[in-house]
């Protein structure tokens, strides 16, 4: 690898490395994205557009959630900066209701809203009566949480204005997957997601692909339009999330399995997914169903991703999982402090790849 200060390379096209680019090439950097299909290859373009980290959080990861809450806080700013270089992103503010469908999904909201209560993070409790009052159509579900500080984001116009706005700033694309970073002018941000552990030895085994399955959907004439509020449910264990869209279209998502590389969309995955949704959102069965898909998000080990140096000059920004769009803003901020000499945000230090080798010495 070939350093230059005034370079870099960011491998991956996705929101991570559209961000990373973006961000560095408003910076004065002469900046290329190396990615076979930016913007519409990756996880990114199937996302639900959820920036939830309560919602997301869960008893023992409590260094993701204050990653997520710290990004959440950046998430304004960063949309009005991009919308002021030509292109909205479609930033909303309506919340989320997260649903629990029987007792046993009751269970695990209790377990939920008390882990929430622990943090001092506050959230309103819904019975099922209350929770078809505040999102009309909603089925017979068995109670619910209400946490209005939620935001989500159209990942597709996201994703376009930042490759618009990278792209005014001057940053080039190089369609190709790279094989290995010799000759790459550095420095360079791995933010390749599942693919990254193929150009990185110190990441090889510790990203990995976890595929997920999405449909889009549009209410015909007749039908009850979706509800105003990102929806998250449990139904009989098996979690599902259905993101409206300023269109009108409504994103409903996702599986979640080990399978490898392996990008086809499988009958059984639609039917879970359309079965979840119909127990919470009984009309969806006359919706059109617009497009199907299958991604694969880059899992880590512990749930956090790793951002930080993983050679002289390589820095990680992988290992998102479900969080890509969400941190993608603390992420470049992250990178960007780096490249300057400056300290990161301090809620990035939790998600630094120094973490793997202290883990191999225990």
């Amino acid at each position: 690898m070939n350093s230059d200060s005034t370079i870099l390379t960011v491998v991956g096209g996705g929101v991570i490395g559209l961000s990373v680019a973006w961000r560095a090439a408003a910076r004065g950097r002469r900046v290329t994205v190396v990615d076979p299909e930016p913007v519409r290859g990756g996880a990114s373009w199937l996302a639900g557009g959820m920036l939830a980290p309560v919602t997301e959080a869960w008893p023992g990861e409590e260094d993701v959630l204050l990653l997520g809450e710290a990004s959440l806080r950046r998430w304004p700013a960063f949309a009005r900066d991009l919308a002021a270089e030509g292109t909205d992103p479609g930033l909303a503010g309506h919340g989320t209701i997260v649903l629990a469908f029987d007792a046993a999904d009751a269970g695990y909201l209790d377990v939920l809203a008390g882990h929430f209560q622990s943090l001092g993070r506050g959230v309103e409790t819904l019975t099922g009566r209350e929770a078809r009052r505040l999102a009309p159509g909603i089925g017979a579900v068995r109670s619910g949480l209400h946490v209005p500080g939620d935001l989500a984001v159209d990942n597709r116009k996201l994703l376009m204005a930042l490759a618009e706005a990278g792209a005014r700033r001057g940053v080039q694309f190089r369609r190709e997957r790279l094989s290995s970073l010799d000759d790459v002018p550095g420095p360079v941000v791995l933010a390749a997601g599942a693919w990254t552990g193929q150009l990185c030895t110190r990441l090889e085994h510790a990203v990995r692909p976890l595929k997920g399955e999405i449909l889009r959907l549009r209410p015909r004439r007749g039908c009850l339009p979706p509800p105003s509020y990102t929806v998250r449910a449990i139904v009989e264990g098996r979690p599902i999330y259905l993101v409206p869209r300023a269109d009108g279209e409504l994103v409903l998502g996702a599986t979640q399995y080990e399978a490898g590389f392996d990008e086809a969309v499988t009958a059984r995955g639609v039917r879970e997914l359309l079965e979840g949704a119909e127990r919470i959102l009984p009309g969806i069965t006359e919706y059109e169903l617009v497009e199907t898909a299958a991604g694969l998000r880059a899992g880590s080990r512990d749930a956090l991703p790793y951002i930080g140096e993983v050679g002289e000059g390589v820095y990680a920004a992988t290992g998102h999982h479900r969080n890509g769009l969400l941190m993608a803003p603390v992420t470049a901020d992250a990178v960007l402090a780096w490249l300057s000499g400056e300290a990161p945000p301090e809620e990035v230090g939790a998600a630094s790849p120094a973490r793997l080798a202290e883990r191999e010495q225990v």
